[in-house]
């Protein structure tokens, strides 16, 4: 699946959240530029802008071969709900693939962000 310009693509592991997510992106106008998906649900040939992830460090080591080859070259990832004792070793799954921004830390949590090579 080819997303158009300005698309994003969201991933979590649990399907509540997959179900928030789709609830407010309807209420915020935005549901027909996001799409929206548990790991084993993703298209293979799934390409975006820019990739969300707002799952817990674990899972988000665990899924870092499916989530690096989201991203377009250039495209943008942010990752969310990792514990500031734990950004360093999610930053170092995805360092390869990404050149990182500083982690970003407000109070026990961080934010990784950055832009496929």
């Amino acid at each position: 699946m080819k997303l158009g310009a300005a698309h994003a693509v969201g991933i979590d592991i649990d399907p509540q959240a997959i179900l928030a997510s789709r609830d407010n992106a309807q209420r915020n106008g935005v549901a027909e530029r996001l799409a929206l998906y548990l790991p084993q649900q993703q298209p293979q040939d799934l390409h975006a802008d820019v990739v969300v992830a707002n799952i817990l460090a674990g899972p988000l080591r665990e899924l870092a071969p499916l989530i690096i080859d989201l991203p377009r070259p250039g495209g943008y990832l942010g990752l969310s709900g990792i514990l500031a004792s734990q950004a360093e070793s999610v930053a170092q799954a995805y360092a390869t693939a990404f050149a990182l921004d500083p982690v970003a830390e407000k109070d026990e949590w961080c934010r990784i962000t950055g832009t496929r090579r």
